[in-house]
């Protein structure tokens, strides 16, 4: 969510990473993080192989169609959302062994129907999330999580009025890293089933999603977010939520896809 009105930042440089604070935050060491200089990405213009999993449909690889926002619908209305998701999981192919099991329970819970989006549904909903890319594609985005105080790609609940699921991750990173003109591959890179302590305990079923800043971006700290700060894709700083560091291989993929001439 975006940082309460007349809320500060503070960017601290660390032996060449940029870590974003809010001033009211509780301090965090630094003397955890061990930065090491990024080794120069490996890139190609070919495309990987898409992966086969029995029963699952065969992607073609392409240059996405890069999207930069997506349209509100009705406030009070899930269906088009709903629509979507069920859409985007039949047809996707899953990037891991984990990722084709998490989607198949994610195509389960839609059976809910449209209130399998909605944060209110007990039995577990369905969240949007991104792993953001710089214009280099040498640095990602992560929050500090002010509850749970782990480092994070940016995403959350859906919302009222999303109408994809893509559009739902988009709108979370551009509110929680306050990064103006992002683009994001509407295809996802993984999907992860995890618990959590919302509604009296329930469980997330996130779709997560590649996204690239422009260059020059600066981010901005949300409510959400203690800090904010740019690693490596290869040095993820720790304590580091589970399932996150999963997300390198098929996001540098879908960079490469999405950015076959980066910025220097």
């Amino acid at each position: 969510m975006s940082a309460p009105l007349g809320a500060r930042e503070r960017a601290v440089p660390y032996e060449g990473l940029r870590l974003t604070f809010r001033r009211w935050c509780r301090p965090i060491s630094l003397g955890r993080f061990r930065p090491v200089r990024p080794a120069p990405p490996h890139r190609t213009s070919v495309p990987p192989a898409p992966v086969r999993w029995p029963g699952r449909k065969e992607r073609q690889l392409s240059t996405p169609e890069l999207v930069n926002e997506s349209p509100r619908g009705d406030a009070d209305d899930w269906t088009a959302l709903h629509a979507d998701a069920v859409a985007v999981l039949t047809d996707w192919t899953p990037t891991g062994p984990d990722a084709a099991e998490a989607s198949d329970s994610t195509l389960r819970l839609l059976g809910a129907g449209p209130i399998a989006m909605s944060r209110e549904h007990r039995a577990g909903h369905v969240t949007a999330s991104a792993l953001v890319f710089d214009a280099t594609g040498t640095q990602v985005l992560l929050c500090l999580h002010g509850k749970f105080r782990k480092w994070v790609q940016l995403g959350g609940h859906c919302e009222p009025g999303d109408r994809t699921l893509a559009g739902a991750a988009l709108r979370e990173a551009t509110e929680e890293s306050g990064i103006s003109d992002l683009r994001i591959d509407p295809t996802p890179i993984d999907v992860d089933v995890h618990p959590v302590a919302c509604q009296g305990g329930s469980l997330h079923h996130d779709v997560r999603f590649a996204v690239f800043a422009p260059a020059g971006a600066t981010e901005r700290v949300s409510a959400e977010s203690e800090a904010l700060g740019w690693f490596p894709p290869q040095h993820l700083p720790q304590p580091l939520a589970g399932g996150t560091a999963r997300l390198v291989t098929p996001g540098l993929a879908a960079f490469r896809r999405a950015c076959p001439h980066p910025a220097s």
